[in-house]
């Protein structure tokens, strides 16, 4: 799912459909929200560096609003994947 939020949202999904996570669906989410952990099951998600974030956000605009060029419009910064209990081995066909 795009965000935790999404994630939760699909758990339900799931749970209506009478399937259950992990066993039948794997799910993933994105942001690593303090509460998906006590999630049933805890969520694996990817957290983001959100500090480092902000600042490079922030140096960004700074930048801009003196004049200054940006040396990319891009910037990529490392994630990490928090596996939990949502996501179970895959299945043999």
């Amino acid at each position: 799912a795009s965000s935790d939020q999404m994630a939760l949202g699909v758990y339900e999904a799931v749970r209506k459909r009478g399937l259950r996570v992990p066993d039948d669906v794997s799910v993933v989410g994105f942001d690593d929200l303090p509460e998906v952990r006590w999630c049933s099951p805890p969520l694996t998600t990817v957290r983001q560096p959100l500090a480092e974030m902000g600042m490079l956000a922030a140096r960004t605009v700074l930048r801009l609003a003196h004049g200054e060029k940006i040396e990319s419009p891009r910037v990529e910064l490392a994630t990490e994947l928090v596996v939990r209990d949502s996501v179970g081995p895959p299945r043999h066909r």
